[in-house]
């Protein structure tokens, strides 16, 4: 197969999901809107009674909404490390899947903002934050660098399908309606593959591949200080920072694994999607495991050996008390398993690494479950002499599932418009490889007269 007919390949199948992508994937979309719209529906409930309707109270002021917000701030480091990082570092396996974790980031960051509004109970009062929130409070800062971090992800998603998106507007055509072809039109920005246009592509992505990485690493530490910068049990610690930076490149990596795994099989991607792509994953994963097993084991070894005040107390609650469920399921399902399907060979495939993927996505997310409910379920003062109880309510959940389905209808829907894989530059790579393609009609999306 020449080159053209490899690209053109590359199109159809890019392509085709735009135009039909199913059934199937069309249920899943609506299965998801369902929930969400059950969740808008008990979010109103919240907003006509207040946050009485939860499981919240004076003691245990944050629950399901700040643990989901915490998840999603980690997992939204995806895009940093496969996309910018790898980019920088002149990688090329992951190109294929840097569309993937660029949608991650994007979407988890949207939700992560989403948790933030249904946790105020007064989202009317949003704007206080910004006319009265003092400078001094890493509240503030949380506020400034998670908006930071978005805006910059979404530009940095954007930039790059800039030809992919001349591509739906040229090769679509009568196949989609006029106001999705003018939309493709206007996001293109005239592009005609030009090399003056190529090469200020390239420099806007490597610049913005640049200011991303400090931005993700600045949004993650920030939010580390907003629960380490207390005296409270579990929280009073110095290692927090790099801990949440390591913790959110590791389920990060996880959640493009799942990710990818799901639209490889969904659009019959397997060609471009390829095993070495997991396996090159995979062993980062297994690095990260590591390195965020070590940030965990010296974490609590800090805290169990002084045993300060109160510390017995409050980690029993982690090793064999109410929490010990939650604690070691996250230590099997984080840790152990993965570690042990990615380091043995027999199971150091799409399966195998998939399945770790899976466990680390869920237990990350009883992680955070407990890094933030004990420590608030354990009294401070004389005036709580037990620990606090909390439990969630149905409301609390109906309306968590605003951010955890919104997150997963986000990619689904804009894989419905946007192709999976960015096109232009898995056609760059191959160029460097074998003989450049001279008719520029094919390559990335030229104009062919709208067709």
């Amino acid at each position: 197969m020449n080159s053209a007919d490899r690209i053109a390949e590359l199109e159809i199948k890019v392509l085709k999901p735009l135009v039909k992508p199913g059934f199937g994937y069309n249920l899943v979309l609506v299965i998801l809107a369902l929930i969400v719209a059950i969740g808008v529906f008990f979010w109103f409930g919240q907003l006509r009674q207040g946050l009485v309707v939860t499981g919240l109270q004076n003691q245990v002021f944050w629950g399901l909404y700040i643990t989901t917000f915490v998840y999603f701030i980690g997992i939204s480091l995806a895009g940093t490390l496969v996309s910018a990082v790898l980019r920088l570092t002149g990688q090329h396996w992951q190109t294929p899947i840097t569309r993937i974790a660029e949608i991650i980031t994007g979407a988890a960051l949207i939700g992560a903002a989403m948790m933030i509004l249904v946790d105020m109970g007064r989202p009317e009062r949003l704007l206080n934050v910004f006319i009265y929130g003092r400078i001094q409070s890493p509240l503030i800062w949380d506020v400034i660098a998670l908006n930071t971090y978005l805006f910059g992800s979404l530009l940095y998603l954007y930039i790059p399908m800039i030809p992919d998106l001349a591509m739906c507007r040229d090769r679509l055509g009568e196949s989609i309606s006029p106001i999705r072809h003018k939309i493709y039109s206007i996001l293109a920005l005239g592009w005609q593959n030009t090399q003056e246009q190529k090469e200020s592509l390239e420099k806007a992505i490597n610049v913005m591949s640049v200011v991303i990485i400090p931005a993700g690493i600045a949004v993650h530490s920030v939010t580390a200080w907003l629960f380490g910068m207390t005296l409270r049990y579990g929280w009073d610690n110095s290692i927090l920072a790099p801990y949440f930076v390591t913790s959110a490149f590791f389920s990060g990596i996880a959640m493009v694994i799942v990710a990818m795994s799901i639209y490889r099989k969904a659009f019959g991607l397997e060609k471009y999607i390829t095993q070495e792509v997991f396996v090159k994953l995979g062993w980062l994963l297994l690095t990260m495991a590591i390195v965020y097993s070590y940030f965990n084991f010296s974490e609590l070894l800090t805290e169990a050996y002084k045993l300060k005040g109160s510390e017995q107390a409050f980690l029993s609650q982690l090793f064999n008390g109410k929490f010990s469920g939650y604690f070691w399921l996250f230590f099997l399902a984080n840790i152990l398993i993965p570690i042990f399907l990615i380091s043995w060979s027999k199971t150091r495939n799409i399966t195998g690494i998939t399945i770790a993927g899976v466990l680390i996505i869920v237990g990350v997310w009883f992680k955070r479950y407990i890094f933030v409910i004990p420590t608030l379920s354990f009294p401070m003062t004389p005036t709580y002499y037990n620990a606090a109880a909390y439990s969630p309510n149905l409301a609390e959940w109906a309306i968590t599932l605003i951010g955890l389905a919104g997150f997963a209808l986000l990619i689904g829907l804009f894989f419905r418009v946007v192709p999976a894989i960015p096109v232009w530059e898995v056609v760059h790579d191959w160029e460097k490889s074998t003989t450049p393609v001279t008719d520029h009609s094919i390559r990335f999306g030229a104009a062919k007269g709208g067709k």
